[in-house]
């Protein structure tokens, strides 16, 4: 069973602190898909002070697409062996890579074992966040994904219902439900927000 940290990454300071803390035998960080050179010298700092002990993984991600870099994170996430221990930092990097890596990190809730803030007044201080999860039902969690397809968005109730294989008062419960809790938009037709596109996951 390995350690593994997953951390979004800008200033070196909250790795090395949670690298030296967890003592990670991997290290995946979340790096712009062209970083400037700050993030270089700092990603080059980490990797010349543990890459000898530890193992480092860059993963490159848009800056400001929150869907994009939380699809990501679960698909990192999703890719480490089911023995392995898995905590989250996300004190560096931009916020947007940082609610994206935590996002992707409430997708996969059961395969996270903390998850990590560490404050800018007190370096030496950590957070616990809690570790929430979107709690979709398995008939919402067929309607977010038939909802992905464009085609299905403009679909009748009655189709839409076959579809996902539930009662058509099932499938408006459904949207009601979800509506409410900002995963899906009707004023277009149904429609995933960026919400629903990350619940999904």
């Amino acid at each position: 069973m390995a350690k593994v940290l997953i951390a979004t990454l800008y200033s070196p300071d909250p790795v090395l602190l949670a690298s030296n803390r967890l003592g990670p035998d991997r290290l995946i960080l979340f790096i712009d898909h062209q970083p400037n050179k700050e993030q270089q010298k700092n990603l080059d700092l980490i990797q010349n002070s543990l890459g000898r002990v530890v193992d480092i993984k860059t993963v490159k991600t848009a800056v400001y697409d929150i869907v994009a870099i939380a699809t990501k994170a679960v698909e990192i996430i999703d890719m480490q062996p089911r023995d392995d221990e898995l905590f989250i930092n996300i004190t560096s990097g931009r916020k947007t890579k940082a609610l994206g890596l935590l996002f992707g990190a409430y997708a996969r809730k059961n395969r996270i074992s903390k998850i990590a803030y560490n404050p800018e007044e007190d370096k030496n201080s950590v957070v616990w966040l809690p570790k929430l999860s979107f709690k979709l039902t398995e008939s919402q969690k067929r309607l977010l994904d038939e909802l992905d397809d464009e085609k299905s968005q403009h679909m009748n109730f009655v189709d839409l219902a076959k579809k996902v294989d539930v009662s058509k008062a099932m499938l408006y419960r459904n949207v009601d439900e979800l509506k409410d809790l900002g995963y899906i938009s009707v004023e277009n037709g149904l429609q995933l927000t960026d919400s629903g596109k990350i619940a999904r996951l």
